[in-house]
């Protein structure tokens, strides 16, 4: 059985319930999958200066942070899903 075969027998296979759930992560991986994507895999490291404003962004997502602010992943991932 080749793969795409499997998924379709795991996708029919799924109660209804998850179908919502299914097509989301499958949406989120042909996403990534796609051309456009595969280039920043390879992307050299950004080895420019940071600029002010930059620096003011980290600054405020570290306090967001230390306050409190912040959603951890496993939080986002079950908001969205997955």
């Amino acid at each position: 059985m080749s793969p795409r075969d499997n998924l379709h027998r795991l996708v029919d296979s799924l109660p209804e319930s998850e179908l919502e759930r299914a097509e989301r992560v499958l949406e989120a991986l042909r996403q990534v999958a796609e051309p456009p994507y595969r280039p920043l895999e390879a992307a050299p490291l950004d080895n420019e200066p940071e600029a002010p404003e930059e620096r003011a962004a980290v600054e405020e997502a570290r306090r967001d942070l230390a306050a409190g602010r912040a959603i951890p992943h496993e939080e986002a991932k079950r908001r969205w899903g997955l």
